[in-house]
């Protein structure tokens, strides 16, 4: 039984940036085998025009692409553009909804997660989570006069800042904007940027207009409550019909959890990007986000180590993992988040230095005795590098004190 499963092909669900990456490396891997990857979708998304900023710290964009661009790429990926209806982990094989049955040798789930939406199967509600909702609601939005905008992550932040024409009501449970992402201090330097730049437009035919009231809160039963999430939740499979000889292990987020190796609680099976929960113990300085940039580093990390079980070799963590960091532009600043940024599970034990200069820049340092665990670094700082160097390595810093953030030292020369 065993011989027989080691022929079968490495197979992974998905054609987000996990799965596509997952399967781009795996075919790298392994040139002269087959590499099956199942996606419902008629398009997938590849990491295009890819930078290493810096030893951790990446830039890419993601475009659709036609799945034979795939194909065309890496001979040996075969793409079935179909759902998965059933997993049969004892069996090791899946089954399609175009009805047919495909045996594995090593599985990588990378569908991604499902948004939950204020209510199911009404028209006026959208939920945007990828490529494929936001074109939806940009066909809704040329017909409308007054959307309203709730939830506070990042794509609530771009669709605020980058609509025009027609009044924009954005509600959030949060007291400041992104707070997935930013202190109030960093939230009150985007918002007047925000405010700044609407109030110093022109005049168009329907004025846009940005509401912000205080939150109300409202009694609500526990079954609506369990409503209202985070994009991933309990549904994240929506469709998926996942039977093995036992339950799959779910992290409390509903994510399949994950060992350091990418590998669920069952066997030949592995999870990357937004399914899976990072069950391993992290690095002081890394927590899992479900960002592009991750899905990324998790499909490659998880194709290296399935090649690697499959010829016995060992496998060490990625260094990707060492040091949580992430780029991005939200109000048309350039933002860089590294490590604990907002002093997660820090508690009360550090400290905070600030530099910011209106309309420029936004400098925010977390610091644990005397070491640097964590920076926001808004607009064009050029400290990213310098930053991530002294986290990865954690000197100690006590004795500059102050001097760390004063814009009177070039701090990138103080440390080189």
């Amino acid at each position: 039984m065993a011989a027989a499963r080691s022929l079968g092909p490495f197979v992974v669900v998905g054609g987000g940036i996990a799965g596509v990456t997952c399967a781009e490396q795996l075919a790298v891997n392994f040139p002269t085998e087959d590499i099956v990857l199942v996606t419902a979708s008629p398009v997938i998304k590849a990491v295009t025009n890819f930078k290493q900023v810096s030893k951790v710290l990446e830039e890419f964009d993601v475009e659709e692409q036609p799945s034979t661009v795939l194909e065309n790429r890496f001979p040996n990926i075969k793409v079935i553009e179909s759902g998965v209806k059933q997993l049969k982990s004892e069996e090791h094989c899946i089954f399609t909804e175009d009805g047919r049955q495909h045996a594995y040798r090593k599985l990588c789930l990378c569908a991604g997660a499902k948004p939950k939406l204020i209510c199911e199967g009404n028209p006026y509600v959208l939920g945007i989570r990828d490529t494929d909702s936001a074109q939806e609601f940009q066909k809704q939005l040329t017909k409308a006069k007054r959307i309203m905008i709730v939830g506070n992550g990042g794509i609530a932040l771009e669709l605020v800042y980058e609509i025009e024409g027609c009044e924009v009501i954005w509600a959030i449970k949060d007291k400041a904007i992104g707070n997935t992402f930013f202190d109030a201090g960093a939230a009150e330097f985007l918002t007047s940027k925000l405010m700044s730049e609407k109030s110093e437009a022109k005049i168009a035919p329907k004025r846009t207009i940005y509401t912000i009231e205080g939150a109300r809160k409202e009694n609500r039963s526990k079954a609506k409550a369990d409503n209202v999430g985070s994009a991933l939740g309990p549904d994240w499979h929506g469709g998926l019909d996942l039977k093995g000889p036992q339950e799959f292990d779910l992290g409390e987020d509903g994510g399949l959890k994950v060992d350091d190796q990418m590998r669920t609680s069952l066997p030949d099976i592995y999870a990357a990007g937004d399914i899976c929960t990072a069950c391993w113990q992290p690095s002081p300085v890394w927590q899992q986000m479900r960002l592009w940039t991750q899905a990324r580093q998790m499909g490659w990390y998880a194709a290296k180590c399935m090649a690697a079980a499959s010829l016995g070799h060992p496998i060490d963590m990625d260094f990707s993992f060492e040091l949580f960091a992430h780029v991005t532009k939200f109000f048309n600043y350039k933002v860089v988040l590294l490590g604990k940024y907002n002093a997660q599970g820090l508690g009360s034990d550090h400290e905070l230095m600030l530099r910011c200069t209106r309309g420029q820049e936004y400098i925010k340092v977390v610091m644990q005795n005397g070491r640097m665990m964590g920076a926001v670094l808004i607009g064009e700082t050029d400290l990213e590098e310098t930053f991530e160097n002294l986290i990865l390595n954690q000197m100690d810093l006590s004795s500059y004190g102050e001097d760390l953030l004063d814009p009177n030292i070039d701090i990138e020369d103080y440390f080189d």
